[in-house]
């Protein structure tokens, strides 16, 4: 298959391309430097520069793009780039794919749980409304997926990728709790009762790639079917580590490192989420439960 890709330089999108590329697919890679040869296409989100010829009779277009979430602490000005990358991104994409007269065989786009906001022990599914809006990631999320409703709008199917907390020992939220955990430092984050919702990176792989061969739309909950509240989190990978899990991080601690809402948005909302309707697709978990999983999350 052809397949676009925006935000390819990612963490999940590059991973993806290499997924992708290993099995055959021709991947092209979207790009805001001038392309280099036939796998990039030069865009500008910013802008809406995109050239719509060249999407034409493409297999499916994944967008993944977007400022990184937790890469800095929630100013003012880096909250607005999180929210605006996004609009950008998606907008221009939806956009030129109304514009087509060979439209994708399906638009896959980023989202995340966030959008559920924080629900304390109550069970989610996608069927389960947005969260406050007052709630910053609520907002996006709510903001991001509306962006792209033009593409379903158009007869395209639309798959929205509510992911959750991404599990790999390369990169993300784990590759930076390794160190202390291996220490003996690891513990419950404040008091450790929230749930969180996690999918190792092999599975978000398998999934993302099930849902652009089967050319599934909808809202999917890319997570685990077995979330876990947090201090179950860290007694679990600390026997994977074989390290004690002793030492509590409290919560005001963890509010001055990261700053307090950006700590109640990435350590302490509870969102007990579950995968129903990509089960419903006949997608099978290789990773149903975190103490089965680290030997290859860990690698």
């Amino acid at each position: 298959m052809r397949i676009v890709i925006g935000g390819s330089s990612g963490f999940l999108g590059s991973a993806l391309v290499t997924r992708l590329i290993a099995r055959g697919d021709d991947v092209v890679r979207l790009v805001r430097r001038p392309a280099n040869g036939p796998s990039e296409m030069q865009w500008d989100p910013e802008s809406g520069s995109l050239d719509v010829l060249a999407l034409e009779d493409v297999d499916a277009i994944v967008n993944l793009g977007g400022v990184g979430i937790g890469d800095s602490r929630w100013s003012t000005t880096h909250k607005a780039a999180v929210l605006q990358s996004r609009l950008d991104a998606t907008g221009t994409l939806a956009r030129v794919v109304g514009q087509l007269e060979n439209p994708p065989g399906v638009f896959v786009s980023g989202s995340a749980i966030g959008h559920y906001g924080d629900r304390s022990d109550e069970t989610l599914t996608e069927d389960s409304g947005a969260g406050p809006h007052d709630d910053f990631l609520v907002e996006v999320v709510t903001k991001w997926e509306a962006a792209a409703m033009p593409v379903a709008q158009a007869g395209v199917p639309l798959a929205l990728l509510r992911t959750g907390l991404v599990l790999s020992g390369s990169g993300g939220l784990l590759k930076r709790l390794l160190l202390p955990f291996k220490l003996g430092l690891g513990g419950a984050m404040g008091s450790g009762d929230q749930w969180w919702s996690w999918i190792s990176l092999e599975d978000q792989l398998r999934a993302m790639m099930h849902i652009i061969d089967s050319k599934e739309g909808g809202a999917f909950n890319l997570t685990a079917p077995s979330p876990v509240r947090n201090k179950d989190f860290g007694k679990s990978l600390a026997r994977a580590l074989h390290r004690p899990a002793i030492v509590p991080t409290p919560r005001f601690a963890l509010n001055l490192v990261l700053g307090a809402e950006r700590a109640q948005a990435l350590v302490f909302t509870s969102a007990r989420v579950l995968p129903q309707a990509l089960q419903a697709t006949g997608f099978e978990f290789k990773h149903e439960t975190l103490d089965e999983s680290w030997p290859e999350i860990l690698g």
